[in-house]
């Protein structure tokens, strides 16, 4: 399981331009059932996703195709979680 942090960085303000492509490619998460997970980082410092059923050089890849990542809107950084204990709605992230 992986934690993507989304940290806005020096073109944040072109945020807007890159926004579409943003919400396409988080759709495309969901769909293929990636993410699990998306927020917003408060107060207004960016993003963070909840993603499973991958590997690191997936998610790497993936976070990679982000155009707020690719036009430098946001910084990544993927921290990447061994669940060892989970309550019961969660214990399938434990597979």
């Amino acid at each position: 399981m992986f934690l993507v942090l989304l940290r806005f960085a020096n073109n944040k303000d072109n945020a807007g331009e890159h926004a579409a492509g943003h919400a396409e490619w988080i759709a495309r998460g969901y769909d293929d059932g990636v993410f699990l997970m998306v927020g917003s980082l408060q107060p207004n410092l960016g993003g963070a996703i909840l993603a499973h059923n991958t590997t690191r050089a997936a998610i790497e890849a993936r976070v990679g195709q982000d155009p707020f990542v690719a036009e430098g809107v946001v910084t990544a950084e993927i921290l990447q979680i061994t669940p060892n204990r989970a309550d019961k709605r969660l214990e399938f992230l434990l597979d």
